[in-house]
């Protein structure tokens, strides 16, 4: 398959609260947020015209910005409304949204005082983020060489790009080695997240998941949470060493992209996606899709 590349596509883009012709949605090379990572952004997804969580999304990506030391001059509703109209302008019902939000060229310094914040929102036809006939029989990860950083070294709170430079480079070496994605851990040695999506593993019908000091509260996680303590299942959130692996019957990921996807593997680690992950996949699935 071709891929098209994103900035040669037919369309439109929000941008700093006009619409503009897609190919035309441009920022100066000399961006602050291009140099110095002063980005943050959401991802999210439309289901037959509605975006799941909206709210939620933009008030982080709010929370994101005011963590990176800047404002976003567009209000929670505002952003919405631009979300669900920039969704209207494209046609698109079943689509992945982008929101950004970044500072602009009018600085080039490591300080950042001057700078106007400008915000994007761009939506695109989104398909499964995992080759659809692996997903359900669960994907293989590796382990990634790049570890999450301690919170006191790294605003871990906030969706910011820069954060995400670690989990390109693990992704990448992932794919090349033939995995889907890679698993990292925190910088204790406990096991953190993969490179796009939180993870869960199951063991005698309890789900065990990591705390967030060092990695994003995913939505969809926090959404699984509630799904699967809704069904009455017993959530343990805690501290997870990469031995307990073994003792693990199945393993998930979640995340807006992710969704749910049961994994097999993870480095010498071996799963078999059963009840309660395939069961959490459907729950979900026609959770996002209610009317």
């Amino acid at each position: 398959m071709t891929l098209v590349p994103f900035n040669d596509r037919d369309g439109w883009i929000w941008l700093d609260g006009d619409f503009v012709p897609w190919r035309e949605a441009n920022t100066h090379v000399l961006s602050h947020a291009l140099h110095y990572g002063s980005s943050v952004f959401e991802g999210e997804r439309s289901y037959g015209g509605r975006i799941f969580k909206l709210t939620e999304h933009t008030e982080r990506l709010h929370r994101s910005a005011a963590i990176l030391d800047f404002e976003i001059p567009w209000s929670v509703e505002q952003v919405n409304d631009a979300c669900r109209q920039t969704c209207e302008k494209m046609g698109l019902e079943d689509c992945y949204v982008r929101p950004v939000a970044f500072r602009g060229p009018e600085q080039v310094s490591v300080t950042a005082f001057g700078t106007r914040t400008r915000l994007a929102i761009a939506v695109w036809e989104w398909p499964s983020y995992f080759d659809p006939e692996i997903k359900r029989r669960g994907i293989r990860l590796d382990w990634a060489k790049w570890r999450r950083p301690d919170p006191r070294t790294a605003p871990s709170e906030a969706k910011a790009a820069g954060l995400y430079m670690i989990c390109t480079l693990s992704k990448m070496d992932a794919e090349r080695r033939g995995y889907a994605d890679a698993m990292m851990l925190d910088w204790r040695g406990f096991v953190a997240e993969a490179t796009g999506a939180n993870v869960f593993f199951v063991r005698d019908g309890e789900l065990h998941t990591p705390p967030v000091d060092a990695i994003l509260n995913g939505i969809t996680r926090q959404t699984v949470i509630a799904m699967a303590e809704a069904k009455g299942v017993t959530v343990h959130v805690r501290d997870i060493a990469p031995a307990e692996l073994a003792s693990f019957s199945e393993c998930f990921l979640t995340g807006t992209a992710a969704e749910v996807t049961p994994v097999s593997e993870i480095g010498e680690y071996r799963f078999t996606p059963a009840d309660l992950t395939l069961s959490l996949m459907d729950d979900y699935e026609r959770l996002v899709r209610a009317a």
